[in-house]
């Protein structure tokens, strides 16, 4: 069995996901995919139906009716992973966004030692393709942002292309990460660091999707805003270790 498993949400991705699926499983390394999908009405799921039985336990599917936001999806999958003994756990969006190559290069960097290990936009090496600029600033600001509110050293705290060891998730009380959208991967990474885990950032270039369409809102970024200030401010104390 793949020590690794990749977690995809999906929402109307049929222009999408067949080939993410066949890029993550073709890779050198043995990777296994759990699709989320949040009831897409494009007929996602579908898609990911009809390939699992070229796949045979190499995808897998969760279906959920309606969407119940990217953070809860994430958590399913977190919990998923755990029950059924993979090591390896990465977050990974379906629009090509992030290169699934570069999944090796998070598990080579997991396997130095680190208990999270976040594909970074903002480290040295790191870019950002075919965004304007108005959307560029609005991310680099938010990064700035979290870091002065947070006082964490990350340099992309918003980032979603993450590979996180199981053991640091087993560490984790899952039910006491509270945000579903955007702010979600501020938490998750905010959580690590207070239980002392080792994080390390490695440069990958981002590309904006070419399909289908892009998931954030303002009401995904008004959550980002306002949750970092409760997150720090109003629950510093909160504890998310699992007892």
């Amino acid at each position: 069995m793949a020590d690794s498993l990749v977690i995809i949400p999906t929402y109307n991705e049929k222009e999408n996901i067949e080939v993410i699926l066949k890029a993550v499983l073709s890779l050198e390394k043995d990777f296994n995919v759990l699709v989320i999908d949040d009831g897409s009405p494009d007929g996602t799921d579908d898609i990911v139906e009809r390939l699992m039985p070229n796949y045979p336990n190499r995808i897998f599917l969760l279906k959920r009716k309606g969407k119940q936001g990217l953070g809860t999806a994430y958590l399913e999958g977190f919990q998923y992973a755990l029950d059924n003994g993979y090591e390896y756990v990465f977050e990974m969006d379906a629009d090509f966004s992030h290169n699934p190559k570069d999944l090796i290069r998070l598990y080579e960097e997991a396997k130095k030692g680190f208990d999270v290990v976040i594909g970074s936009r903002y480290v040295p090496g790191g870019k950002i393709v075919n965004w304007p600029f108005d959307r560029l600033a609005l991310s680099y600001g938010a990064s700035v942002y979290v870091r002065i509110i947070t006082w964490m050293h990350i340099k992309d705290p918003t980032a979603g292309f993450v590979c996180y060891k199981a053991s640091a998730l087993r560490k984790l009380n899952l039910r006491s990460i509270e945000f579903i959208g955007y702010a979600f991967q501020i938490e998750m990474k905010y959580a690590m660091k207070k239980l002392g885990m080792k994080i390390a950032e490695i440069p990958i270039t981002f590309v904006d999707r070419i399909y289908g369409e892009s998931k954030i809102s303002k009401g995904i970024i008004s959550e980002a805003v306002f949750g970092v200030l409760k997150m720090k401010w109003f629950n510093g104390n909160k504890s998310y270790l699992k007892s």
